[in-house]
């Protein structure tokens, strides 16, 4: 049986063939072990920043940093879901957040400074910018998505990959946590009362955002 050169991500839950889906795995596994990579180059670049802006300002702009790679039923679902072509090629060409990190900020403006600084360093390039802050989604999400572009250098080549960073607030986090959860509940009445309420909610998170801001910048100036 000849082997197909391209793998099919459809193979890895449908084949009756372990040799065959070993196989056709073999390129998949490989390049989520380049996402990988890739997210460790991001993480580490934050983490730099981190540690200099602690020094600088005696405060760090960070709560928390986590990364995941998508799993491969999530790719699955999404190739299927957009009508894209099920390869591996077809994941790097269309999806842009296979390798994600998430970057819990203590304040509105940390988002900025720090992602301002990530993305100035002259390896990454910047392909797209959602800004939910500024332009929230109508539920009230709020966050700040960037996909870049980071290069990995691998035995053998150096390759360009791409890494979706989110930026947030604790209080955005914490609304979007609880937002999802309560989105996949089913059979729920009223259901446009309840989304209302999450507007709402949204709006109190973004206020209180703003006037710890607020506390901090006057906290900060009196110690001047």
């Amino acid at each position: 049986m000849e082997l197909k050169k391209e793998f099919d991500l459809e193979t890895i839950v449908t084949s009756e063939f372990p040799d065959v889906l070993l196989e056709q795995a073999r390129s998949f596994m490989e390049l989520m072990m380049q996402y990988r990579c890739a997210l460790m180059e991001v993480e580490t670049k934050l983490n730099v920043l981190n540690a200099e802006f602690t020094m600088k300002n005696n405060r760090n702009p960070f709560e928390s940093i986590k990364s995941r790679i998508k799993s491969p039923q999530s790719i699955i679902e999404k190739m299927q879901r957009k009508g894209y072509e099920m390869s591996v090629k077809g994941i790097e060409e269309n999806l842009a957040d296979v390798a994600g990190i998430r970057v819990i900020c203590s304040f509105p403006d940390d988002i900025y400074v720090t992602a301002k600084m990530l993305t100035n360093q002259d390896d990454i390039r910047v392909l797209e910018v959602k800004d939910y802050i500024v332009n929230p989604k109508p539920n009230g999400y709020r966050s700040l998505h960037l996909i870049l572009e980071i290069p990995i250098f691998l035995s053998n080549e150096k390759k360009d990959m791409k890494v979706e960073v989110q930026f947030r607030t604790i209080a955005m986090d914490f609304w979007a946590s609880l937002e999802h959860k309560l989105k996949y509940k089913k059979n729920i009445e009223n259901a446009e009362d309840i989304s209302r309420e999450l507007r709402k909610c949204a709006e109190a998170s973004s206020m209180l955002d703003l006037r710890m801001q607020a506390l901090r910048d006057r906290i900060e100036a009196s110690r001047e």
